[in-house]
């Protein structure tokens, strides 16, 4: 089985921490989801076996209207057939789910949204320029579940600029009392160039400490742990079996298609990329020469690849399928490597993989860095 990432870069507004690629001129989604379904066609022999997942990211694909559903279904039907899918999520803000719109993504076969939450507290919101209040996410959420969607997940950061245990408490104990099947949770990240980075260089926010993100960390597990929820890659938790189909296949190395600008695809033994540019994308779709880069991934690579991926989840790296795709002596070394983190507790072997440990967790980077490939 095989999974379809598709980028919708549009943003009504640019939020203060994001490097994805995206662009606020609205004016170009008819020509861009036009350029969308010809790239769809054009690389419809990419994958060599069925398209299980579909996944809508952004940017903020909520920003479609039906006319461009319609427009992007009916090609994907038509070039892939969706007879095999099991998982279509569709990222979106809590302030576009409206009942109209709700109702609309009812007539096509999303049966997964996942909304971009960030935090339930509506002064660091602001800080983000975020579109959306606490009062509309929680409401978005509730829309969702009676227009009839069961799979629903939330983002949430914590670092953010102000933290404290209590905010992070408080955003917790709201996401939990959602229920939803799916909450992912990521450390915030001053990526270099983006305005949040400025204000950090001008001294107007301040980075929360290594002891206060532990600390965040701890109470992320520990809390929604308790809440029920497994804790199933580092920064993913699902109640019992409901984790995301499309984003553990990356994990796991199956292949992927990612159409749009700025898109990724994997075929397990290259890798390509789109221009990071709408108008560049554009033209060359429209040209019938698609401006993208590639890259072989040799054995080294591709070995790197299966730790940094496997070893993130529950399940851990799997050692037959590394002695097999990688031979005897990669997996002498990393069993090599690896045994100082087992003797300390930190790596233990289960049903034939090599998983972190809950103290390996917390130095999840440390551990992957010493098993990977240096040639």
């Amino acid at each position: 089985m095989a999974g379809i990432y598709i980028h919708i870069p549009f943003c009504k507004s640019r939020c203060v921490y994001c490097d994805f690629y995206s662009t606020t001129r609205g004016t170009l989604k008819t020509s861009y989801v036009q350029a969308l379904c010809h790239e769809l066609a054009m690389r419809k022999d990419y994958l060599d076996q069925p398209v299980e997942t579909l996944y809508f990211g952004g940017g903020t694909p909520s920003l479609l209207a039906e006319a461009d559903w319609r427009q992007i279904f009916t090609t994907l039907q038509a070039e892939y057939g969706l007879e095999h899918c099991q998982e279509i999520t569709l990222e979106a803000n809590p302030d576009d789910l409206t009942p109209t719109y709700l109702e609309m993504l009812t007539r096509f076969p999303f049966n997964r949204i996942s909304i971009g939450i960030q935090t339930f507290d509506d002064a660091t919101l602001r800080v983000l320029n975020r579109r959306h209040d606490a009062r509309t996410a929680i409401d978005a959420v509730r829309r969702c579940e009676e227009a009839g969607f069961r799979h629903i997940s939330i983002d949430l950061m914590y670092g953010l600029p102000g933290e404290t245990e209590e905010r992070w408490a408080a955003d917790l104990r709201q996401a939990i009392d959602l229920r939803v099947e799916h909450i992912s949770a990521y450390h915030l990240i001053y990526e270099e160039g983006t305005p949040l980075y400025r204000l950090l260089q001008q001294h107007r926010v301040e980075e929360v400490g290594e002891d206060s993100s532990l600390r965040f960390f701890t109470m992320l597990i520990d809390t929604l742990h308790a809440a029920g929820y497994e804790h199933y890659e580092i920064s993913n938790f699902c109640l019992p079996g409901r984790y995301s189909r499309h984003n553990t296949s990356y994990w796991q190395g199956i292949p992927y298609l990612g159409c749009g600008t700025a898109a990724h695809s994997f075929n397990g033994s290259s890798r390509e990329w789109n221009v990071s540019d709408i108008d560049l994308y554009i033209k060359g779709i429209e040209t019938g020469e698609r401006v993208f880069e590639t890259e072989t991934l040799n054995p080294t690579i591709r070995y790197n690849e299966f730790i940094i991926t496997t070893m993130r989840t529950r399940w851990g790296t799997p050692l037959a399928k590394l002695k097999e795709d990688f031979g005897e002596g990669r997996l002498e070394y990393c069993l090599r490597m690896a045994e100082p983190y087992v003797q300390a507790g930190k790596l233990e072997e289960r049903d034939g993989a090599l998983c972190l440990t809950r103290a390996g967790i917390f130095v999840s980077d440390s551990i992957m860095s010493d098993l990977l490939w240096v040639d």
